[in-house]
């Protein structure tokens, strides 16, 4: 479970202009080892620069890595993301009148959509989830909570899910424009956080 320090630490780094992932790994002591960060638009230098500025305020040994997001087939309503064996969201949309949330995510180039009729708070975790499921992805997890929290910095979103093994709960935070994509991006960030200690552990 991650420490209110590791929450403002994402949150800081989330926050950051271009940045549209995160992963983090953690030592056998169970500390932030390496943090490393996906970057989109004409300021990744910058964004560079603090980024490494914030991970040796927060994790003085952890070591950070930073990739620029390549783009293909752009549209005027998603931009498919390249990025080997990660989860990204692509596209995230509620529906107001029937209070429907449809999410897309992509993994190696493959898309997959979830819904959910349960409003952008909750229903933003849930069509997640379901849309990894769509693409046949064994999510051994279920949603817990999705909240919001008061901080300085705004009202992001922290998602809870809980293991059907015998493990401790994953979180995830996220701020972005709205409830329905700071939820899903939460999600994410709590699945991607355990499938990159999953794969450096193989």
């Amino acid at each position: 479970m991650m420490s209110p320090t590791e929450e403002d630490f994402e949150l800081e780094l989330r926050a950051l202009p271009g940045v549209v992932n995160m992963g983090v790994r953690y030592s056998d002591k169970g500390d932030v080892d390496a943090v490393s960060l996906v970057v989109q638009g004409p300021d990744a230098a910058t964004v560079r620069v603090v980024a490494k500025q914030i991970v040796s305020l927060y994790f003085p040994s952890a070591t950070i890595s930073i990739e620029e997001m390549k783009t293909i087939a752009p549209s005027n309503t998603a931009t498919t993301l390249v990025m080997a064996n990660r989860i990204t969201l692509v596209r995230a949309d509620f529906n107001s009148h029937v209070g429907s949330c449809e999410v897309h995510v992509t993994l190696n180039g493959r898309i997959g959509i979830g819904h959910s009729k349960n409003g952008p708070l909750i229903g933003g975790a849930e069509a997640t989830l379901d849309a990894l499921r769509h693409l046949d992805l064994e999510v051994p997890f279920y949603l817990v909570s999705s909240i919001n929290i008061a901080t300085s910095r705004g009202w992001p979103v922290i998602v809870t899910l809980r293991p059907t093994f015998n493990d401790v709960d994953r979180l995830g935070i996220a701020q972005a424009d709205t409830e329905l994509l700071s939820s899903a991006k939460a999600t994410l960030s709590a699945l991607n956080r355990f499938l990159d200690r999953a794969t450096s552990e193989a």
